[in-house]
């Protein structure tokens, strides 16, 4: 039991520290300059493999150590508040999606990516009192969601397919 607990710790650590490479990533090749705020979202596709190879206590983790060592690295609490309102809506989304039968990673990918823009986008509203968002901004980073969803589901399959599982459910 003990080598179980030490080998989820490492996994997490592990893919943990693969989502922040891949958001670091992310910064340095933004895709923000025709959309502000619009990332392909590499990291998601750490998330799914964790999601289908380890389960949803440990994606909750993941999401959550995620969102926490991004405020840290890069000292943006207001974008640690986006970061867990999109994870958590995205995540949630991506659980119940991934259990009806016919859809594939790539479509629950899709969802996630655009649920993590409407989560961003309500924790904005309320932090700003910007209502208005809604409306105006919400469609455009929901079709790019979509678009960045497929190519990291695309990703994220690829790697399962390849890779399997790390220890298998944990």
């Amino acid at each position: 039991m003990r080598n179980k607990r030490a080998q989820q710790v490492a996994v997490s650590g592990l893919l943990t520290s693969l989502m922040l490479v891949f958001g670091l990533i992310e910064r340095q090749f933004p895709l923000t300059a025709a959309i502000p705020g619009v990332k392909l979202g590499l990291a998601n596709s750490v998330l799914l493999y964790s999601l289908y190879m380890l389960g949803i206590r440990q994606s909750f983790i993941l999401m959550l150590l995620k969102a926490l060592m991004s405020w840290l690295i890069y000292t943006n609490m207001n974008a640690m508040f986006y970061s867990l309102g999109g994870g958590l809506f995205s995540l949630v989304v991506m659980i119940l999606v991934s259990r009806v039968s016919g859809v594939s990673v790539i479509g629950v990918s899709a969802l996630g990516a655009v649920f993590f823009n409407v989560g961003q986008i309500l924790v904005a509203v309320l932090m700003l009192n910007t209502p208005q968002l809604l409306v105006t901004y919400l469609p455009i980073l929901m079709i790019s969601g979509v678009v960045t969803g497929v190519l990291t589901g695309i990703v994220a399959q690829m790697v399962m397919k390849h890779l399997k599982t790390i220890g298998g459910k944990m």
